[in-house]
C-alpha cells in the first residue's frame, strides 16, 4: 500500500482496497512515451513516487533531458520508429506503456497530415507490441471526439462522434483500435477522454484550450491578455493534478472494473474566458482583457460545454479533488513564483 503525501494527492486508497489490486513494487517496468510534454512532465514524477525513479523511463525526442526527468532512466525516442520502440521494452522488460505523444487540436489543424501520420501510428506501434508481449497500455483520448453534433450540455458517455478536426478524427478512430484490440487480442488497454488541462508545472502543447493556462502568465507579468477565444465560450476543463490521479488510478484499477475499453469521459469544472478572468481578477483587481477569436474559436465552438462523466465514476470510483477556486488560487501563487512576479499578487 502507497505511504505518504502522495498517496492522499493521487486518492490511490480506494484502489489499494480491492484484492484485485497490483501492489506497486520493483518488480514494475513502465515507459512514458512524450515524458518531455505537458502531461508527461508531471506524469513521470508522479509514477516515479510510486514505483521508484528507477522502474519509470521516460521517453521523448529531446536531446537533452528535461529537468522534471532527469531522476531516471530516459531514452531518446521517435514512437513511429515500431523497431526502436520494441528494444526499449526489451531492455527494461517494460510491462506498462502511457503514451502521451500526440500532435494536439490546434497545432494538428496546422499540420493535419503529420498529425495524424503522429497519433495513428504511434498508437499502432504501441498496440501491436502489447499484443505481442502482453504489455498494459494507456492511451489518452479526449472532448475532440465529440462535434456540433453532440449534445453540449452534460454530454454522455455514449454519445454522438463526429469530430471536426483532425485531432479529434484520430482520437476517435483511435478510441475504436483499442476497443477492437482489446476485443480481438486482449489487449488491456485503458483511455480517458481529457478535458482542456490546465497546470503551471510545464508548457502547454498546442490545444484549443491552452488559453486557460497562457491567461495567468500575461495576467501576472503585464496585467492585461488577449484571448483566441469569445468571451462566452464554455469548456471543460480539469486542473492537471486530477488529470494525473485519473490518469494512474484508471491503469492501476483492476481489469474487471475497466469494462468499457474506448475513452471514458473525464469531468472536472467548466467556465468560460470571461469567469476566469473575472476569478482572476479577484486577486488581480487591474487585470484586462480583450478578445480577438481566431480558427480556434471554430473548434472550440464544436465541443461540449460539460461533460457527463458518471459512468467513470461508477465504474473505477473517479471523483476530482480540485474546484474551479482552488485551482485559480494554485495558479495564481505558483505562476507568480515561478516568474518572480509574487508581488503583485494582492
Amino acid at each position: 500500500m502507497v505511504e505518504g503525501p502522495l498517496c492522499e494527492v493521487l486518492n490511490l486508497n480506494s484502489l489499494n482496497s480491492h484484492s484485485n489490486y497490483r501492489k506497486m513494487s520493483s518488480t514494475r517496468k513502465i515507459l512514458v512515451i512524450g515524458a518531455g510534454g505537458q502531461i508527461g512532465t508531471e506524469l513521470v514524477p508522479a509514477l516515479r513516487k510510486l514505483f521508484g525513479a528507477e522502474n519509470v523511463i521516460a521517453s521523448d525526442l529531446k536531446d537533452e533531458v528535461p529537468e522534471a526527468l532527469q531522476d531516471g532512466p530516459y531514452e531518446k525516442h521517435n514512437i513511429m520508429d515500431a523497431e526502436g520502440l520494441s528494444r526499449i521494452v526489451e531492455k527494461y522488460s517494460v510491462d506498462t506503456i502511457y503514451l502521451m505523444a500526440a500532435l494536439l487540436s490546434a497545432s494538428g489543424e496546422q499540420r493535419p497530415k503529420e498529425a495524424w501520420d503522429l497519433n495513428m501510428q504511434g498508437l499502432f506501434n504501441v498496440l501491436e507490441l502489447a499484443k505481442e508481449k502482453t504489455i498494459k497500455v494507456f492511451w489518452p483520448s479526449s472532448i475532440a471526439v465529440f462535434g456540433p453534433t453532440t449534445p453540449r450540455q452534460n454530454t454522455p458517455q455514449l454519445a454522438v462522434c463526429e469530430p471536426g478536426t483532425v485531432y479529434g478524427i484520430s482520437k476517435s478512430a483511435g478510441e475504436r483500435w483499442c476497443e477492437y484490440y482489446h476485443k480481438r487480442w486482449g489487449v488491456d488497454v485503458r483511455s480517458l477522454r481529457y478535458p482542456g488541462l490546465i497546470g503551471h508545472r510545464s508548457a502547454p502543447g498546442g490545444g484549443t484550450t491552452d488559453y486557460a493556462v497562457h491567461i495567468f502568465y500575461e495576467a501576472i507579468k503585464s496585467g492585461h491578455y488577449t484571448c483566441f477565444l469569445e468571451e462566452n465560450t464554455r469548456l471543460p476543463m480539469m486542473y492537471m493534478d486530477d488529470a494525473i490521479k485519473a490518469t494512474i488510478n484508471i491503469t492501476e484499477a483492476p481489469a474487471h472494473m475497466i469494462p468499457y475499453r474506448g475513452g471514458y469521459n473525464l469531468a472536472g469544472f467548466s467556465f468560460t474566458p470571461k469567469e476566469l478572468a473575472d476569478l482572476i481578477r479577484k486577486n488581480l483587481p487591474d487585470f484586462s482583457i480583450d478578445y480577438a477569436p481566431d480558427f480556434r474559436q471554430a473548434v472550440a465552438a464544436s465541443w461540449p460545454e460539460s461533460i457527463d462523466d458518471s459512468v467513470a465514476r461508477k465504474d473505477w470510483n473517479w471523483s476530482p479533488d480540485w474546484t474551479l477556486d482552488a485551482m485559480v488560487e494554485e495558479m495564481m501563487e505558483e505562476i507568480s513564483k515561478k516568474t518572480g512576479n509574487s508581488a503583485t499578487i494582492s
